[in-house]
């Protein structure tokens, strides 16, 4: 009987040992499965706190674009169709100018889709010109000049008069209807190619009472090189009543 019972007695202590080993091992890997969660965990907290949230990226964007465009790395250019501040702020006056293809109410780049530049160059005549706040019973002058000839960035002949019509009635300006004493006809804008945009100016004078507005013999010769200022002051034309211009390229550029 004590046999059996050393026997069992050593038989319940190696259970035991053996139950404790066990436990000791999973409580073991409890502790590494804990070590690696907390470990993860710990990770995710650090990458969470040197990411910025939603709301400060939202804040930061600027900056970081900022950045970006002074290091050269990326930044926004304006397009060639863009107009500058001081381009769009030329047109005043509710000047309207109307080809067969385009309305223009306003300060605009051409765009280059539907040929309209081709158009404008080789295949439309004169357009149409309205000003609503035409008087009828006064007279006006227009002109229309390229002061970027033959480049905006060398314009050593502008201004480049391409149609000036005096003597013009309010009444029939008002319906749109040019009617007056043509001292230079109609010449489309044709701008050199590679010369880039060119501006054409639409200005609207009141013409003087009683006053015959004409051109001097050398500015006959020569559309180019024209002196509008001088021209102006020579006839008290003062400041345009409205002015509207537009932009274009050589169409095969």
């Amino acid at each position: 009987m004590k046999l059996l019972q050393s026997h069992r007695s050593a038989g319940a202590r190696a259970h035991c040992a053996e139950a404790a080993g066990t436990s000791w091992t999973r409580r073991r890997r409890r502790r590494r499965r804990r070590g690696r969660i907390g470990g993860r965990r710990r990770r995710r907290r650090r990458r969470r706190n040197l990411l910025p949230n939603r709301k400060e990226m939202a804040v930061l964007a600027p900056v970081l674009v900022l950045c970006a465009c002074v290091s050269g790395f990326y930044c926004v250019e304006a397009k060639s169709d863009t107009l500058s501040s001081l381009d769009s702020s030329f047109c005043y006056g509710g000047l309207q100018v109307i080809y067969p293809g385009l309305d223009i109410d306003k300060c605009l780049v051409i765009p280059n889709n539907q040929n309209l530049r081709e158009k404008v160059s080789t295949v439309w005549k004169a357009p149409q010109v309205y000003y609503s706040g035409a008087q009828k019973k006064k007279m006006y002058v227009l002109v229309l000049a390229d002061p970027d000839a033959p480049s905006r960035t060398k314009p050593t002949s502008a201004y480049w008069r391409h149609w000036l019509v005096v003597d013009i009635k309010g009444g029939e300006l008002k319906k749109g209807k040019i009617q007056g004493m043509t001292l230079t006809g109609y010449s489309p804008p044709t701008p050199p190619q590679k010369s880039g945009l060119h501006r054409y100016q639409f200005m609207l004078f009141e013409q003087p009472p009683d006053t015959p507005v004409s051109l001097t013999e050398p500015e006959k010769l020569s559309r180019g090189k024209w002196d509008l200022r001088a021209f102006i002051a020579r006839f008290h034309l003062g400041e345009p009543v409205a002015t509207l211009q537009f932009l274009t390229q050589n169409y095969k550029d």
